[in-house]
């Protein structure tokens, strides 16, 4: 696990030195205003990452729905404008991917780099938009997490496509919070991306997902009230895991998160590959990872 781990992250260090150095100021746009643990990992990670190297935070942020160019460009007259990673470069999710094609058409007055993305379109006309953007902007980096999505990004911009891990293993691993309560926790997708696995997950597994919040702090639109929002998510989520001895999960960080707590576990797809794509690419050699095909029952018992 610690090779799997340690591997990523001096991937990720790379990759951030290429953009940003001591004293660098950047931007970090998109922020995951919504419950889902996943995207606040890949968010900690980031900012880890970004404080790491550059020793600032950064000069603005913001949602995909409380962007503010003129306050941005106040903020942050020069600098990289990184763009958050995850799941949704893609028309699932429309709202995310249409303030990225606003972002990148907009900014092209500075460099704009997104951070690792798995791509997915089910609508040609929207791939060919944000290709568009892309390709026009003089200053772009676009970073897949998966080879499948290399492709697709390599067609658009050339070698301006790069392979690289999720930015959630930047946070290394993690001290589970607690002892196992049940013996088997399935952490399953309730939204947008889920695929029916049908007789995949025995019938005494408990099953969850983490698309509700509990206790998160109270909204706030600085760096610091984020900073707060998204680590209390990776904490409920965190928690939630560890209730499991052992977990099987169709969520990319369900998968992530269990190698940085080091639970044993099962894995099944979403609903375009994303998950053993990324799998594939990265974190298939941990022996804490039993993959499986969707309608295999034989899962942690």
């Amino acid at each position: 696990m610690s090779d799997v781990v340690a591997g990523q992250q001096g991937m990720l260090d790379r990759l951030y030195r290429t953009h940003v150095a001591a004293g660098s100021r950047y931007a970090l746009l998109d922020f995951p205003d919504h419950a889902n643990v996943g995207d606040s990992a890949i968010w900690l990670g980031e900012t880890a990452m970004l404080r790491r190297i550059t020793g600032r935070d950064p000069c603005y942020t913001s949602c995909w729905h409380d962007f503010d160019d003129a306050a941005f460009r106040a903020a942050c007259p020069d600098g990289v404008v990184f763009l958050h990673g995850g799941g949704n470069l893609g028309d699932i999710w429309p709202h995310h991917q249409r303030f990225r094609d606003g972002i990148v058409a907009a900014l092209r007055d500075y460099p704009v780099v997104q951070l690792p993305q798995s791509i997915h379109f089910d609508e040609p006309a929207a791939s060919h938009r944000f290709a568009e953007h892309a390709a026009r902007h003089p200053d772009f980096t676009l970073y897949v997490r998966d080879r499948p999505s290399l492709d697709i990004a390599k067609a658009w911009v050339g070698e301006r496509a790069r392979l690289a891990p999720d930015s959630a293993f930047a946070l290394g691993a993690q001290r589970r919070p607690a002892a196992a309560g049940v013996p088997l926790l399935a952490l399953m997708r309730s939204d947008g991306e889920r695929r029916p696995h049908a007789d995949a997950v025995p019938a005494h597994a408990t099953i969850v997902d983490w698309l509700a919040d509990d206790e998160a702090p109270p909204p706030g639109r600085d760096a610091a009230a984020r900073q707060r929002q998204a680590g209390a998510r990776l904490q409920r989520g965190l928690r939630l895991l560890a209730r499991g001895e052992r977990v099987v999960t169709d969520r990319l960080h369900g998968h992530i998160l269990s190698l940085l707590l080091g639970i044993p576990h099962a894995v099944l797809d979403n609903r375009y590959g994303k998950v053993g794509a990324y799998i594939d690419a990265w974190t298939g050699g941990s022996p804490l990872l039993e993959r499986r095909p969707d309608a295999a029952p034989a899962l942690p018992r």
